[in-house]
Order: C-alpha cells, then structure tokens, then sequence
C-alpha cells in the first residue's frame, strides 16, 4: 500500500510537471489596468496579437479600470499564481502604497517585460485661450482654485505631473477624475475641463486630427514625435530635476508563478516587442521601447518608484511618507 501511495504521489508530480510543461493550455486573460481608448489599452493591444501567436494560444484583453489601477491590480494579484492571469499595468501601482490608495505595489508581482516608456505631456482643446504653457501657468496663479484639470485620481499620471509642477510654481488647480486618460481627453473636448496632463501616445491621435494642441512636453528638451512643441523647463526651469519621468507600461504576473511559465511568458512578450506592429506603434506615438524584464525591470521600477514618491513627498502631495514603508531616498 506505502508503495502505491508514494508511487501515486510521484506519479502526481510527474503530471503536473507536464502541465506545466505544456503551459498555455487554453487561453489566457490579460487585464488592462485602464479603459478603453487610454495609453495603457493601446500599448496592450498592439502587443497582443504577436504575444498570443508567441504562445499558441488566445490572449483575451479585459478592460477593468478603477482606483487608479488598484482594482485591476488587486484582480491580477488574487488570481490563481498558474500564469494564466496577468496584468497590462502602467505605472500607478508603484505610487498607490505614497497616496494611501493601497499597500500593493508591483514588488509583489514578476516583471515578465516592461515594454516601453512614454513622454508626457500638457494638453488643451485646439480652440482653447491658452497658446502656450507659460499662458496657462500665468492663469492659474491669478486664478487659484478656478481652472479645471483632467486627472486619473490620486497616483495617476496627471496627480504626478501636477506635483511636479506645484513643486515649481503654484499650481492651485481642481482636479477633476475619470476612468483613464481616454475618457479625461474626451471629457476635455467636451469642455469638462480646461487642461489634461497626458501621455503622448494617448493624445497623439486627437493631436493628429486637429482636435487639441500640446503646449509643452513634460521633457527637458523637445521630442521627435512633436518637435514644434517646447519642453516644459522653458517654461518651469525647476522641474529639471525630476526629468526625465513617464508614464511607462508593461506586463506584470504574480511573483509565485512557476518560473517555468514565467520564462515562457518573457519569450512570448520579447516577441511581441520586437514586433513590427508593435516598434512601429511606439514610434508613431512618441513612445521609446524598453523590452526589459527580470532583474533589469525589478531596478528600474525601484528607481523609478523611489524618484516619483519622494517628489511627490517633497510637494506635499503623498499620503504617507515613502520612509516609513521602505522607499528610501534616491
């Protein structure tokens, strides 16, 4: 009987090695942390088809924004650790922990590839009074209270940009929230609100089409995709010091994942990155492609996190002092 027990045992093992072995099996969910239409959600989609080619079976894209990406990222994080759930994140979740918005982080998950980086930037409806940054900086600090920004909640890409800004002039703004950077830019066309501090990529179309202007880059200098478009230190020689800073976008699996399905993910996504679809979509929205996972990704998102939060420390915007939960000073 001890024989049989102990050979059945093994015999378990064994198959569930196999499985392993044979991961995908079926499709896989990949969530994306925003709505549809946003930075993140482009990023994802180009990436997805040379991904699911990659690993032989289909990816499955959800939208499931919220919290500024807490809610997809407490989704991902509760899922099953076999692989078959992961995250098409952005960069939120390394500053939720600062705002108060949640404890987690992406030091609980794998970096299987962070695909890219992008530039912000300052956006306005193409009809709007302001024609350049320093017009709408000269509006705000006569009006305090009174201008209206788009805003992805606290920890989003505008909230930072935001501190960025206040740590450099005065900055008093309403902040009004959506679900995304899609539905903000939308909102603003729709005379919602007056300015959106934006990823390049998600305004690049709407840029494109004559339906908003840029009024700087949040960069030191110009960049290729909007080489009219003056840096944000004409303007704010003071926020040198935080640039360059970005949103960036990436691919994120629980940390106890079998390293066997994360090796295979990895493969699947340097594919995707490399991908004609995929370099060409970057360089049409101003993006710059990273293609970096494991350790190189787990030190870039340290470093990054440390710069973001203790900016936002400094400005007075962070909900709890980044010292007291670990985040040094860079």
């Amino acid at each position: 009987m001890f024989r049989f027990v102990l050979g059945a045992a093994f015999g378990l093992v064994a198959l569930s090695g196999a499985a392993l072995a044979d991961y995908p099996e079926r499709e896989v969910l990949g969530v994306v942390m925003w709505g549809a239409g946003g930075a993140t959600d482009t990023v994802a989609r180009a990436a997805n088809p040379a991904a699911e080619e990659a690993l032989g079976k289909p990816i499955v894209v959800l939208n499931k924004s919220g919290g500024a990406g807490a809610i997809s990222t407490a989704f991902v994080n509760a899922a099953p650790a076999d692989g078959y759930t992961f995250l098409y994140g952005a960069e939120n979740p390394q500053l939720h922990p600062v705002m108060g918005v949640s404890k987690l982080d992406y030091s609980s998950f794998y970096p299987v590839n962070i695909l890219g980086r992008g530039v912000a930037v300052i956006a306005v409806p193409a009809d709007s009074k302001y024609k350049t940054m320093e017009e709408l900086l000269a509006d705000i600090k006569a009006n305090p209270g009174s201008v209206k920004m788009g805003s992805t909640g606290p920890g989003g890409l505008p909230s930072t940009i935001s501190a960025l800004i206040a740590n450099s002039t005065d900055f008093d703004v309403i902040a009004i929230p959506f679900d995304g950077e899609g539905p903000g830019l939308t909102a603003m066309l729709g005379g919602e609100v007056d300015f959106m501090p934006s990823g390049i990529s998600a305004a690049a179309e709407q840029v494109k089409a004559g339906n908003m202007r840029v009024l700087a880059v949040v960069n030191t200098e110009p960049v290729d995709t909007l080489p009219e478009v003056p840096a944000i230190t004409d303007a704010l020689p003071g926020m040198a010091k935080f640039l360059p800073w970005g949103p960036f976008y990436g691919v994120f699996v629980r940390a106890e994942v079998p390293d066997d399905v994360k090796a295979k993910l990895v493969e699947a996504f340097d594919v995707a990155a490399n991908s004609d679809e995929f370099q060409t979509l970057m360089a049409n929205k101003g993006n710059i492609v990273m293609n970096i996972s494991g350790d190189e990704a787990a030190e870039f998102l340290k470093k990054w996190q440390q710069v973001t939060a203790w900016a936002l420390q400094d400005t007075g915007a962070a909900k709890v002092n980044p010292e007291t939960i670990g985040i040094p000073r860079p």
